[in-house]
Parts: C-alpha cells; sequence; structure tokens
C-alpha cells in the first residue's frame, strides 16, 4: 500500500474544502437550518408526534441523511471530475499507485467533508431542536458508512459525466426526490398500505430509517436491514469502480 500517494491525494483535496468553505460548508449548513426553523421550531410545535417523537425531532434524522447523501455525491463527483476536466488524471493513471489507492485518497476526503459537515448540522440542530441520540456508536457508524458509501457513488457519477451539467443531474433528479419520498419528513407507516409497499423499493428509505433507529429506537425497517442494504450497495458500487479502472473507462479517453 502506497500510504504516501493516499496521503497526497487525500489532504490535496481535503484543501480544496477550505478554499471553498462557503461552498462546502456554510451553504449546505445554512439551508439545512432553514429545515430546522419553518419545521421544527415553527410548524413542528403545532404538530403531533410521531411514534412517540416530536415532529421536530423526528425530521433531524432525514434533514441530516438528505444533507450527508448531497453532501458526498458532490464532493466526491467534483473531485474526480476536475481531474478529467484539466486533464491530470492522466498524471494519477501514470503514477505507481493502484486503483484502491486512487479510491481511498477522493473517496476519503470526500467522506470525512461530508462526516464534518453531518457532525456541524447535527450540532446546529441542537440549537432549534431539543433531540436525543439513544445509540450514539451505531448513529456514528451509520454516519460514516453512508458518507463512504455515496462517496463512492459520487466517484462514479463524476467518472461518467463528461460536463459540469451532469455533475447535477442524479443528486437533483433523482437523490433528492428519493431522499424526500424516503421518509425524510414522515413515517411510511403514515401512508395506505399500497404506497407503504411501493416506498419500500425506495433504497433511501434503508438509510433514513436505520439512522432514526440510532437516534430514538424507532424505524419503519428493521436496523439490520438497513445496514445490511446500505453495505450491499457500497459492494456494488466498489465493483464498479474497480471495473472502471480495469476498463479505463472514461479515464483515458
Amino acid at each position: 500500500m502506497n500510504l504516501h500517494a493516499v496521503k497526497a491525494i487525500y489532504i490535496f483535496e481535503l484543501a480544496r474544502t477550505w478554499r471553498t468553505l462557503m461552498q462546502s460548508i456554510a451553504s449546505p449548513v445554512i439551508s439545512t437550518s432553514l429545515y430546522f426553523v419553518v419545521f421544527g421550531s415553527a410548524i413542528g410545535g403545532r404538530m403531533g408526534e410521531i411514534d412517540g417523537v416530536p415532529y421536530g425531532a423526528f425530521i433531524i434524522p432525514g434533514l441530516l441523511m438528505l444533507s450527508l447523501l448531497t453532501e458526498s455525491i458532490s464532493n466526491a463527483s467534483f473531485g474526480i471530475y476536475m481531474p478529467k476536466f484539466s486533464g491530470t488524471i492522466y498524471e494519477v493513471l501514470s503514477a505507481p499507485v493502484s486503483w484502491i489507492e486512487v479510491v481511498l485518497g477522493y473517496v476519503g476526503a470526500a467522506a470525512t467533508k461530508s462526516i464534518i459537515l453531518g457532525i456541524i448540522i447535527l450540532i446546529t440542530a441542537r440549537l432549534f431542536v431539543p433531540y436525543e441520540i439513544q445509540h450514539p456508536l451505531i448513529m456514528a457508524g451509520f454516519l460514516v458508512l453512508t458518507a463512504v458509501t455515496f462517496s463512492q457513488f459520487g466517484f462514479i457519477i463524476g467518472v461518467w459525466a463528461d460536463g459540469f451539467e451532469k455533475l447535477q443531474i442524479i443528486p437533483l433528479l433523482v437523490v433528492t426526490p428519493l431522499t424526500f419520498l424516503g421518509g425524510s419528513f414522515y413515517s411510511i407507516s403514515m401512508l395506505p398500505d399500497i404506497w407503504q409497499k411501493i416506498t419500500l423499493f425506495n433504497p433511501v428509505v434503508y438509510l433514513v430509517s436505520g439512522f432514526r433507529w440510532s437516534f430514538y429506537g424507532v424505524s419503519d425497517v428493521g436496523v439490520g436491514i438497513s445496514l445490511a442494504a446500505t453495505v450491499a450497495f457500497m459492494a456494488v458500487c466498489l465493483v464498479i469502480i474497480r471495473q472502471i479502472f480495469r476498463t479505463g473507462y472514461r479515464l483515458r479517453a
């Protein structure tokens, strides 16, 4: 394992966060805070509890997951797309580093940014809505696992994209709608039976449900199933990334 190469890529990518602090950290934190103000403080106080949890607190895991998914994909896709765009990707491909080391550097940096952002959002949420975390270690595990998994997914999107507009297609038109429809603002048990069954085909349901269980001990899907679904998706992403480097798909063009 060439740790020097991993460290070089990791530090370079992480340093970009501090150069774009407003875009990388401040913007998503402010956007999520508006949700806490509107749905948590303003509307949440007038709504009843869901599964014994006040509405303002109930939506915190879903909102955090929304930011985590979006930022993980954005950070990782932009991180690998820019070397392709500028042509510096050839320096990485010609260096004595394996595909695993390249992925560790880029995905590790993207996941780190998302985890830092998630922690800041958790702290910020405390200013607007009181909440508790019953299983902090499991919550931290889900946080890290989700950040790593969707950073890998973002890496795939960054390789696939051949223009800046394509970097936003999946996050805006697929991930965000699935997150809103995946129980971020409600429990799927509140839906009619037919829609409950349809919603179970939404993969984000398992992420939000498992993450919410770590906070309040309530979930729409078993935590074991949520964990297994996340690990399975991570494995699929890893296989796709390996195939990308093996074939040079959109890396050597």
